[in-house]
């Protein structure tokens, strides 16, 4: 069964007896029992067919056997660091700003955290080539968010498990149409559902995929003693948005390109940062390990990006990305705030730095509303 495929089929099999095509939601928060005889399902807290119906599909897509759902991207990323960090955690220096803040909750457990430029082969090397990183966990997002750097997956991979190391990549951003970690040497892809995946704005959701049996057994057990599931509704609203995925990536990656090739003409803006383009540093790599290059891109605003922002009338000012609705924001003022000022600006997290994510309306019109905005400074 192709990809498209199984977005639509997969986890969503006509219910028995009455033929459903779209199988029954379940709700019930407990299960009755055979007297005391060991049941395949207990309590939702542990166990729903909603749920794993949903984690199906999301395995499927990366063609291996386990993928584990939570109430949210950062439940997903927390559950992931109480079973993975132990000593260090190697974090690409470009990443989503609830990630730093994750990142930070380490202390208190002493794992050393340490942020390097990922998106560089070079220091891929050194940070491998010194036995320090044994044992440790290696977050990697690519493209990053909000600077769009460009990690090579396979490069770092290899090197990451010939250090002995375990490479967990934060795949929100490109999603499951565009790039699949696991093919190029990742252990584990975290996605924030919340996104791409489910692509309407009206649901939060997280999923760690995998083909490790003691990871599955690590991350669900973690899940149901924390209580981080995702209730059987959400899993079903993520699981609804799914089948759609594909058609609303090839869409936005197309209306990118074109904002892309606009952006890059306009006297008010100083730079546009889109894996897309010739002269993006990762071009190439993004070309190799991506099909697309995805539905978010950033620029550098000669004039007052809140005035900028105020303009727009399509994109809203809002948080979040690859849903279907256009959205633009400053990432310095929003999702990095939590970040140290001298860290974002040694990164070039600036307060010029706009981040848009291109949803699914008619090309034209969002064309046309960025060419006013702009025009307008």
């Amino acid at each position: 069964m192709r990809f498209d495929t199984r977005l639509v089929h997969v986890g969503q099999e006509p219910a028995a007896g009455t033929g459903d095509v779209v199988p029954p939601l379940h709700l019930a928060s407990t299960y009755e029992r055979d007297a005391q005889d060991p049941p395949r399902w207990f309590y939702a807290r542990g166990e729903n067919p909603t749920r794993e119906s949903l984690e199906r599909v999301l395995a499927s897509l990366e063609d291996v056997r386990f993928a584990s759902v939570f109430s949210s991207g950062q439940a997903a990323g927390a559950t992931a660091l109480a079973v993975l960090a132990r000593r260090l955690v190697i974090v690409a220096d470009d990443v989503y700003g609830g990630t730093h803040s994750l990142m930070a909750t380490l202390r208190d457990r002493d794992v050393a955290v340490r942020y390097v430029d990922l998106a560089d082969p070079e220091v891929v090397d050194r940070v491998f080539a010194d036995g320090a990183a044994e044992g440790a966990l290696v977050w990697v997002e690519t493209p990053t968010n909000p600077l769009l750097k460009v990690v090579d997956l396979a490069h770092v991979s290899r090197r990451a498990h010939e250090a002995g190391a375990v490479v967990l990549v934060d795949n929100t951003l490109a999603g499951p149409v565009l790039q699949r970690p696991l093919r190029f040497g990742a252990d584990v892809t975290l996605y924030s559902t919340t996104k791409s995946i489910a692509g309407h704005l009206d649901v939060l959701g997280g999923a760690l995929v995998h083909d490790r049996e003691d990871l599955h057994e690590a991350f669900t057990a973690h899940r149901t003693a924390v209580g981080s599931v995702p209730g059987p509704f959400d899993c079903f609203l993520v699981h609804r948005g799914l089948k759609t995925l594909s058609l609303r990536t090839e869409r936005q990656v197309a209306t990118t390109g074109r904002l892309v090739a606009e952006l890059s003409a306009a006297p008010a803006v100083a730079e546009v940062r889109y894996p897309g383009l010739p002269t993006h540093p990762g071009h190439a790599v993004a070309a190799r390990q991506m099909t697309g290059f995805g539905s978010l891109v950033s620029f550098r605003y000669r004039g007052e990006v809140t005035a900028l922002l105020r303009r727009l009338r399509l994109f809203a000012n809002a948080v979040s990305l690859g849903g279907v609705r256009s959205l633009a924001g400053c990432p310095a003022a929003t999702t990095h705030r939590p970040v140290p000022p001298p860290v974002r600006a040694r990164l070039g997290i600036t307060d010029d730095l706009v981040r848009v994510s291109v949803g699914i309306e008619d090309p034209e019109d969002l064309l046309d509303d960025l060419r006013r905005a702009l025009g307008a400074s």
